[in-house]
């Protein structure tokens, strides 16, 4: 469930940012397929990818998350 949640919202503020997977997979250096695994629920993020994912979306990686700071 846990992992499902932070998929959505990974998918959710990518498209609040106006990227699409493919660019956001360009400019975070992760596949585009692991990408789409990771917003799909299907994999689980590592520490290093939500790192990058948070700073090219600007946002904490708590927000990202779902945690209140």
């Amino acid at each position: 469930m846990e992992n499902m949640q932070l998929a959505n919202r990974i998918r959710a503020f990518r498209k609040l940012k106006g990227l699409t997977q493919h660019e956001l997979a360009a400019e975070t250096g992760i596949s585009l397929a692991i990408l789409g695994t990771i917003e799909r629920g299907n994999r689980r993020v590592t520490q290093q990818e939500l790192s990058k994912i948070a700073d090219v979306l600007a946002i904490s990686v708590e927000e990202l998350q779902g945690q209140s700071r």
